[in-house]
């Protein structure tokens, strides 16, 4: 557990998003999260694990800026910051729209089809 800390200290911002997001455990406080700011012990519940497990998962949604939290007397609670999931998304998305390219003009060249080129955008060797 101690690598993991210190690694995430490294990480860029789609490194850190990706990272929090790997867990399932994290995945659920942001799909909670999702329906509306929550506070942690409303977090905690649903999740077989220690309230002090759940707060070493908010802290890393928070390193990632997956999650905002704000203190009110002896309330923390727990708010969604759409813009990483975004930038995530928006990336995922252009990885898929290059794989799918490349998987069509891989089966048109299997097919026997002339195959489109596309413009030579990173340099490197196409499929």
């Amino acid at each position: 557990m101690r690598i993991v800390k210190h690694v995430t200290n490294y990480l860029g911002g789609l490194d850190r998003v990706l990272h929090a997001l790997a867990d399932p455990s994290r995945r659920a406080i942001v799909e909670q999260l999702a329906l509306g700011p929550t506070s942690v012990s409303k977090l905690a519940a649903p999740l077989p694990m220690s309230l002090p497990s759940v707060l070493q998962h908010l802290a890393v949604l928070e390193q990632s800026g997956l999650v905002r939290s704000d203190k009110v007397g002896r309330v923390r609670t727990c708010h969604l910051q759409p813009a990483p999931l975004r930038r995530a998304e928006a990336w995922i998305s252009e990885q898929r729209t290059e794989w799918e390219g490349r998987l069509d003009r891989l089966g048109q060249e299997l097919a026997g089809q002339p195959v489109e080129q596309p413009d030579q955008q990173l340099g490197g060797p196409r499929v």
